[in-house]
């Protein structure tokens, strides 16, 4: 059986935030749009079926981690890049060589009490996450396990 793996994935709350994804039947969704290779290759190659995913509020007043999601798909091609009306369309991009790709998250849980970006930045046992490295924007990142445990612990779970 596959190692069990974490993630964080990162979305404008004002674009498609947790009570979005709480709101969906059953409260699920896919994750279309992401247009960075590596965030990209992580959906594509690494993530699976049962990863636990955390779900950040980018662009936001506080910068946080609201929940958990779960991957709740496969990889498969995101259908927003044959789109011409969508703004993720890829003209590069065709149904026999997609370039992009997207997994379903399903939500398992809202924190209470989002972690904000400002306390993991203090938490010295944190200071490699990838999320709060200088210069990281990346939208889709891997969390190690003990990242996971510690971010767990700091939301009260």
């Amino acid at each position: 059986m596959a190692e069990k793996r974490y993630w964080l994935m990162k979305s404008e709350p004002d674009e498609f935030g947790i009570d979005d994804l709480a709101s969906r039947e059953n409260q699920t969704t896919y994750w279309e749009g992401v247009r960075n290779y590596q965030a990209r290759n992580f959906m594509r190659d690494e993530m699976k079926v049962g990863d636990k995913v955390f779900f950040y509020h980018s662009n936001a007043k506080p910068l946080a981690i609201v929940g958990i999601m779960e991957v709740a798909s496969e990889p498969y091609p995101d259908p927003s890049q044959f789109d011409p009306n969508s703004k993720y369309f890829d003209e590069k991009a065709t149904e026999e060589k997609p370039r992009w790709f997207l997994v379903d998250v399903k939500l398992v849980e809202k924190f209470e009490k989002p972690v904000l970006r400002d306390d993991i930045k203090k938490e010295e046992t944190l200071s490699d996450m990838m999320l709060i490295a200088k210069g990281s924007r990346l939208s889709i990142q891997p969390v190690t396990e003990y990242q996971w445990e510690k971010v767990l612990k700091m939301a009260g779970k």
